[in-house]
């Protein structure tokens, strides 16, 4: 009985660790405490308006050049209606310059704290459309996201719970302690009929006595069989690995700054050939330059918290700007070039051989193929990789496959107007313009 008893630690343990992992499990269906409405916000800040209109106005009218929190073009306008009486806010936003034109000390004020920059009038506004605005800016800020171990924020998470890690560990101390729990109970078994004299079955031999490794290498047609399967086995693996040297298909590497894809060219609808305009008259499509990125970038330092994810969290896109401000030299306190620019070491994703000739002109702005055709869904990455195994075997059966439009070109047209009466070709397609003879790719 004393070995019997002497479990029990060890069922205790179980029980223990069931209850953590409940406990755990517990934890991270919890819902968070709901956040304040607009309305609320609205109430406790004393501002009349609609804070939710205002919102969309100001994306429309204002965002270009400011934030309510945080100062870029112009001014943070966080704060403004306690600086400025409202019907000078009125007057302002009207007609920004007729207030500096008429020496008022205010607006002069910020004209020349901003070199001589105007806000641009909008007499389009009313006053509740500025009143509304107000409202929005005028919201208490927001307290920051607190980031999970793995790097998501709760924004993008839909609520507080416990790292996927934690559990797993969790599950595997659990099965691990099952495991020894289930080997001590056989030890136990077999001793108690070791005592009791209970004869135990032996495990029947089928192999007359002889190990099975001996009986099978006595057995000279199973050596000979497995020999041919080993040796074919190896010969294909070896075939398709030796085939794959140079392929990179799915390579994704890291890069020194990270640029979403999705969120750019998918939720933004930026056109390919905005930042890689090269593409359109020369062979290659080129890596854009930091200033490309700056256009945008010198007024939105900060991502909108709806774009993150679980991976990825707003804290850790606002710190990537952060980097291309550091690149490029800008101080976004003073909206201005004031550091020392350096180099951002790209890593390269797609790359031909030297010995493979490609033009993206020829392609993109002759052939009209979209980006996606050869790239995949760009919009859809969020780290961009090699969609395509970018092959000799690829290209030929795009050549093959591919028709050649003729529409408003007469040397096509008359190719085909001959090619049609000697051969009775109906479509062109680019290997019968000699799209696959080799000295078209390799020169």
């Amino acid at each position: 009985m004393k070995k019997v008893l002497s479990l029990c630690p060890i069922a205790k343990t179980l029980v223990l660790s069931i209850a953590v992992f409940l406990s755990f499990s517990g934890v991270s269906f919890a819902q968070e405490d709901a956040a304040p409405t607009d309305d609320a916000a609205t109430a406790a800040s004393g501002m009349a308006g609609d804070p939710a209109r205002g919102k969309e106005l100001f994306n429309t009218h204002c965002a270009s050049c400011h934030k309510p929190y945080k100062r870029a073009t112009g001014p943070a306008l966080h704060g403004v209606t306690s600086k400025h009486d409202r019907q000078w806010l009125y007057d302002w936003i009207h007609n920004s310059v007729e207030m500096v034109q008429s020496g008022d000390p205010a607006a002069v004020a910020i004209f020349e704290e901003y070199n001589g920059s105007i806000m641009t009038p909008f007499p389009q506004l009313s006053t509740d459309d500025i009143d509304d605005i107000l409202a929005y800016v005028e919201q208490p800020k927001p307290e920051p996201v607190v980031s999970t171990p793995d790097g998501g924020g709760t924004a993008g998470g839909g609520g507080g719970g416990v790292s996927s890690n934690l559990i797993l560990a969790i599950l595997a101390t659990f099965l691990t302690i099952l495991i020894i729990i289930l080997v001590l109970v056989n030890k136990t078994l077999k001793r108690f009929a070791d005592e009791s004299g209970v004869p135990v079955a032996e495990k029947k031999d089928h192999f007359g006595g002889k190990p099975i490794w001996k009986a099978f290498a006595e057995n000279q047609f199973l050596v000979l069989v497995t020999v041919i399967v080993l040796m074919l086995a190896a010969g294909y693996w070896a075939f398709g690995w030796m085939m794959q040297i140079g392929v990179d298909q799915k390579y994704q590497p890291i890069q020194p700054i990270h640029f979403s894809h999705r969120i750019h060219a998918g939720d933004n609808g930026i056109d390919c050939k905005f930042c890689h305009s090269s593409a359109r008259t020369s062979k290659i499509s080129g890596v854009p330059s930091l200033n490309v990125c700056m256009n945008c970038h010198v007024s939105i330092s900060e991502v909108a918290p709806e774009t993150a994810t679980e991976e990825y969290s707003k804290e850790y896109y606002d710190k990537e700007i952060a980097k291309l401000y550091e690149a490029v030299g800008w101080d976004p306190a003073t909206m201005s070039y004031s550091k020392e620019p350096k180099p951002v070491k790209w890593v390269r994703v797609h790359n031909l051989p030297d010995f493979a000739y490609y033009n993206h002109s020829q392609h993109v702005s002759v052939a009209g193929i979209a980006c996606q055709t050869c790239h995949g869904p760009v919009e859809e990455m969020e780290v961009l990789y090699q969609f395509a195994p970018l092959t000799m075997g690829w290209c030929i059966d795009c050549h093959r496959e591919s028709n050649v439009s003729m529409a408003g070109n007469e040397y096509y047209e008359k190719i085909h107007e001959e090619l049609a009466k000697k051969y009775g070709i109906e479509k062109l397609t680019v290997a019968q313009m000699g799209g696959i003879e080799c000295g078209k790719c390799h020169y």
